[in-house]
């Protein structure tokens, strides 16, 4: 196994799990499949790739902008209100239980894409501001502005979801 062939199989097993976490909170309803495809363009990417980071880097945008992709796809193809509620059938959504988490990952979806990446990445990965820049390709002051944005706007949605 050449050094790249064993970067990429450590990068899938240490955040394969992680990866399809925000994938679901992202709001996929098939986030297993969206991070496998975020790893095969990583792979078909490897060789030039420079380092584990901008790996890593890359394979969360890769399934930022493949859940970005499909919600946008499913909301032309159904041209009509989007459901609030959400069905948690899949394992990683039904692990998400508690009605607060279930309410959280809706007021979510609310959000601006652009915010909710951005509080996703922060809040739920943990990702100083620097690499959610990088992650984002967008400054980091913007980064902050984003995530205080989005941190009011999903206050104003949870204190009154009906709204």
């Amino acid at each position: 196994m050449t050094d790249r062939e064993a970067l990429y199989a450590g990068l899938f097993a240490a955040h394969f799990r992680r990866l399809v976490q925000l994938a679901v909170l992202l709001g996929d309803d098939d986030p297993e499949n969206v991070v496998q495809e975020a790893f095969a363009r990583l792979h078909a990417r490897r060789d030039r790739l420079r380092d584990d980071v901008a790996a890593l880097t890359y394979v969360r945008r890769s399934v930022i902008n493949l859940c970005n992709s499909k919600l946008r796809h499913l909301r032309v193809v159904r041209r009509a209100p989007i459901d609030r509620r959400r069905d948690f059938e899949s394992a990683e959504q039904t692990a998400i239980a508690h009605e607060r988490s279930r309410e959280l990952v809706a007021a979510l979806q609310e959000l601006p894409r652009r915010q909710r990446d951005a509080l996703v990445l922060r809040y739920w990965l943990d990702l100083p501001l620097v690499e959610i820049a990088e992650t984002l390709d967008i400054a980091v002051g913007s980064v902050k502005s984003t995530i205080a944005r989005g941190r009011q706007a999903l206050a104003r949605i949870l204190e009154d979801p009906h709204e």
